[in-house]
């Protein structure tokens, strides 16, 4: 169960949702950005995999879900995601901490990553982190649909199979996107010169080099909107710990096309540090 909670950031009414069990070793997750985005959505299938076993805090990135958009342009904001990021990491319980990133929030992952000593671990899902063109798929996207059959459409770049998208996700995405003002926002944020707001997640090769903890980087095989070979598998080339897990039959949503093999990426990944934060919580101190 998740206990949905509110801080202020930047003028900016930040929701997350907290589940598991205090003790538990501590996971920020955070989702990519999209057409009906948010972080319950985003990680649906395996959110009680991950409620069961961490200490999860689950946010919603200003102007998705159930979080307020920033308060004036840019509202596509790479720094300012990312310092939102820093400041629910700053409200979790003292100690270590893992870090599930989706798309461009895997970026923040290796981003925080690559300038704090609280994470222990990172894992993400079709992470972006470098550059390189923008193509159809993405554009599409990034594309304001105006029906709910143009974001069915438009989703078909987001899933190697598109019945992976049920009418309920599809329901449930379309509710968000109806309500009164987001598609003036989503339409701002995108605007302009999309390839400018790629390149605003590029992550140096001196951070990337600087990450000394293990990272997993889990991608669809056939991940059209930002494809493995261009993100993923470069980043590893510059992490030194880094593993990479590519899914067959699998785009860009992972932890909806694949839930139980990124369970099994998750516990490849954190399976030690679970133990020993378990450990913790049953011998006194």
């Amino acid at each position: 169960m998740l206990t949905p909670r509110t801080f202020q950031f930047e003028r900016c009414a930040t929701v997350y949702y907290e589940g598991g069990s205090a003790g538990r070793l501590p996971m920020l997750l955070m989702h990519g950005v999209g057409p009906g985005a948010s972080v319950q959505g985003a990680f649906a299938r395996i959110m009680p995999y991950l409620t069961r076993h961490f200490h999860v805090f689950a946010m919603d990135l200003a102007g998705f879900g159930g979080s307020a958009p920033k308060p004036a342009a840019p509202y596509f904001d790479f720094e300012f995601w990312t310092a939102q990021a820093r400041a629910l990491m700053d409200r979790m319980p003292a100690g270590p901490i893992v870090v599930f990133g989706h798309s461009l929030s895997g970026a923040i992952a290796l981003r925080m990553t690559s300038a704090s000593d609280r994470i222990a671990g990172v894992i993400t899902t079709a992470t972006v982190g470098t550059r390189y063109e923008l193509n159809r798929d993405l554009a599409r996207l990034w594309t304001w649909p105006s029906s709910r059959a143009e974001l069915r459409e438009s989703l078909r770049s987001l899933v190697h199979d598109i019945d992976a998208i049920s009418d309920t996700v599809l329901d449930e995405r379309w509710k968000i996107l109806s309500v009164p003002g987001y598609g003036d926002h989503f339409r701002a944020m995108f605007a302009g010169d999309k390839q400018t707001l790629m390149d605003s997640w590029v992550l140096s090769e001196s951070q990337l080099r600087s990450i000394a903890i293990p990272v997993t980087l889990v991608h669809g095989r056939d991940d059209l909107p930002c494809p493995a070979d261009l993100t993923s598998l470069r980043l590893a080339q510059s992490i030194r710990h880094a593993d990479v897990v590519l899914l067959a039959r699998c785009g860009h949503a992972p932890s909806m096309e694949q839930p139980q093999k990124v369970i099994a990426a998750v516990e490849l990944a954190f399976g030690g540090l679970q133990r020993m934060s378990e450990t913790r919580e049953v011998i006194p101190t």
